[in-house]
């Protein structure tokens, strides 16, 4: 019985206990979690930013029940890659920090705070025995007093950028944004240049149930989600290469 105990406290110390070469190999687990998800996008403009995902939908499933980009607050919203029950907990979280900012400030939280706050959760869950670090990257996207986008790492970090992609096919797409990246672009062009980006990474003909969209314009500050009419109007813009 002492034994076990033992070999039960080891376990549980070894979650968060460094290697000799200073590696926290759950938090890298938790990494490629994230490798392993579906492609998520997030691109920055003048105009506001655009988050686009890939969704895979099983052949007997509601496309609409795939969700894989999250609204926070009316100013701004999530793209995610990983694990999605680990995101909705977190995506929770967030949306609990943004109307107590409301409250206390009676004002819309910042995105660098909601970034920072976000992390701040996940890197807890790096540091305690008993729990494993989320396995779940995120891309917030959204609008204060400019558009921003960040992208969160499971240990905790979190980085600005003008253009990013997380998922299985992050790296294809990033490649496709170095070259065709422009700040300058509208939100229109930002939303054909994420779609062809995804229809590389995508097995199948891209249409509008195997991705899913979402905008914050800098002129609103509103999160909005494209509907399937939208996108398929988008799409078709795309495959022509206007």
């Amino acid at each position: 019985m002492i034994a076990q105990n033992l070999v039960s406290y080891r376990i549980r110390c070894a979650i968060t206990q460094f290697s000799p070469d200073g590696r926290l190999f759950q938090v890298e687990y938790a990494i490629e979690a994230v490798r392993r998800g579906t492609t998520a996008i997030g691109i920055r403009c003048i105009e506001g930013v655009v988050l686009a995902v890939e969704k895979r939908v099983l052949s007997l499933q509601e496309p609409e029940s795939v969700e894989k980009i999250f609204d926070i607050d009316t100013h701004v919203g999530a793209a995610i890659a990983g694990l999605t029950a680990d995101a909705r907990v977190l995506i929770d979280n967030a949306r609990i920090q943004s109307q107590i900012n409301r409250l206390y400030y009676n004002e819309a939280i910042s995105i660098p705070v909601l970034t920072k706050k976000i992390c701040d959760l996940k890197q807890i869950y790096t540091q305690h025995a008993g729990v494993r670090p989320f396995g779940v990257s995120l891309l917030i996207a959204g609008v204060d007093d400019s558009p921003k986008l960040f992208m969160t790492d499971p240990s905790g970090a979190f980085w600005g950028y003008r253009a990013q992609a997380i998922g299985s096919g992050a790296q294809t797409v990033r490649e496709e944004l170095e070259k065709e990246y422009n700040e300058n672009k509208s939100i229109d062009e930002v939303i054909i240049m994420a779609l062809k980006a995804l229809k590389k990474v995508i097995e199948s003909e891209l249409d509008p149930t195997k991705a899913e969209i979402a905008v914050i314009r800098a002129e609103t500050k509103k999160f909005e989600r494209l509907s399937f009419s939208v996108m398929e109007d988008y799409i078709k813009k795309a495959d022509s290469g206007s």
